[in-house]
């Protein structure tokens, strides 16, 4: 497949959209987006269509969430009454679940007129059950920068099922520059690019190779597009694995977020294996990560999101950290074949059914501004962004998950191949 072709017109004079890594660069050379001398933002922070946030010296523990409004700043409205502490993240801290903590980051922002922001958790964030909402300045929504912004930025961080070790210089969430509107491309325009195969695969895909095959296949692909990409949830595994879930296992020993492969899965998760029936119970606030049917891609030219909870599909929230980048499953030339998205789920209240297949999520696709000069995966090769259910970074590769069905040097060699590409699944993740 042909990528779509990239616009040669400098990126300040393209249409609205998200901006590219390119143009990030060009408002931090600007002074757009600033940090002190003495913690310079480095081009690592860069993604193809976002920038990581670091933590600052110092959190605040405080008594409840909450946003500044119009009529104080947010350090005002702390130190007004909801203050519990100050902690130092010059050196490791511990941050409990379920209490809430403000930290300034270490990047300011001074926007043009025409570019606002919106933030989201990073990858590895989300799969740990870490909550976190981007704060300005008075301002009245979370996780998101209003259009000529001017001043300091705060994440909110609620660790959920685990306690974590920060440190200053962490990051935890990524923030995305739009000029203009961004709105999600429409059915109809999705549907086009379905055609394509750019947005989808299954895994039981068959190669249409008659007519009545090519219908059902174009019939499967716009029951897919439905108010975005519709995404569902596979309960029954792979010949890979027949791990199709694992759920956060409660009272554990402390993470340190800076420690890679350091942990024990099993220590750390439940591994859940595909149910014969196909059905999950999802228990009351318990937290899972389970996988996709579904082998996503995102052009170059594109950005995606995972929609918010909707009431229509249940009491659950899916997808903390709902941001995909340009490229992702796709490549930069389209050789890579759809990646599975992994999906933070959390039940809220009461018990959840959940069969193989059902809808989790929808997928919105949005138009860059310009085509990155690297896509997702590129660097470390497009190929090995295969990841089916990949834990975050912190622990060490899982080794229990492989079926037996081909014989034990079959399978010995099957996870084999399987862990090589895991490693390099970790390495896309440290970076995300």
């Amino acid at each position: 497949m042909t990528p779509p072709a990239e616009n040669s017109t400098p990126e300040f004079e393209r249409a609205n959209g998200i901006l590219p890594a390119q143009s990030i660069r060009a408002l931090i050379a600007a002074g757009n987006i600033a940090a002190p001398d003495a913690a310079p933002i480095s081009d690592a922070q860069i993604q193809p269509a976002s920038m990581d946030l670091r933590l600052g010296p110092k959190a605040f523990h405080v008594r409840a969430s909450s946003l500044p409004g119009k009529s104080s700043t947010l350090l005002e409205k702390i130190h007004g009454g909801l203050l519990i502490d100050t902690l130092d993240l010059r050196q490791p801290t511990l941050l409990t679940p379920n209490s809430v903590y403000v930290v300034p980051l270490v990047e300011r922002l001074k926007l043009p007129a025409d570019l606002s922001g919106i933030a989201n958790p990073k990858s590895t964030t989300g799969r740990l059950d870490i909550f976190t909402r981007l704060i300005t300045e008075h301002g009245d929504e979370f996780e998101r920068v209003p259009r000529g912004y001017s001043g300091e930025l705060y994440i909110e961080v609620v660790t959920r099922s685990f306690p974590v070790y920060v440190k200053e210089g962490l990051k935890l969430n990524q923030l995305r520059f739009v000029r203009g509107r961004a709105e999600a491309r429409g059915d109809t325009a999705l549907r086009e690019l379905a055609k394509d195969d750019l947005l989808v695969k299954f895994d039981d895909a068959t190669r249409a190779e008659d007519e009545d095959t090519l219908v059902k296949e174009i019939n499967r692909l716009a029951r897919a597009v439905n108010r975005g990409l519709s995404i569902t949830v596979d309960l029954q595994g792979n010949e890979r694995s027949d791990v199709i879930a694992y759920k956060a296992k409660k009272y554990s020993e402390p993470i340190d977020l800076s420690k890679i492969r350091h942990y024990e899965m099993a220590d750390f998760w439940e591994s859940i294996r595909a149910p014969k029936n196909r059905r999950l119970i999802l228990e009351p606030n318990e937290f899972y990560l389970l996988a996709s049917k579904e082998k996503v891609r995102v052009p170059p030219d594109h950005a995606a999101e995972m929609v918010a909870y909707d009431p229509t599909m249940g009491e659950f929230h899916v997808h903390y950290a709902g941001f995909f980048d340009p490229g992702f499953g796709y490549g930069a030339q389209g050789e890579v074949l759809g990646t599975k998205a992994v999906l933070e789920v959390r039940a809220h209240d009461m018990p959840i059914l959940l069969e193989d297949g059902q809808l989790v999520g929808k997928l919105l696709y949005y138009r860059m501004a310009g085509t990155p000069q690297v896509v997702y995966g590129q660097e470390i090769g497009s190929s090995y962004q295969k990841q089916e259910l990949t834990p975050s970074k912190q622990f060490k590769i899982p080794e229990s998950s492989f079926r037996d069905a081909a014989g034990p040097k079959r399978e010995e060699n099957r996870t084999a191949e399987w862990a090589t590409r895991t490693r390099r699944e970790m390495a896309l993740l440290e970076q995300h």
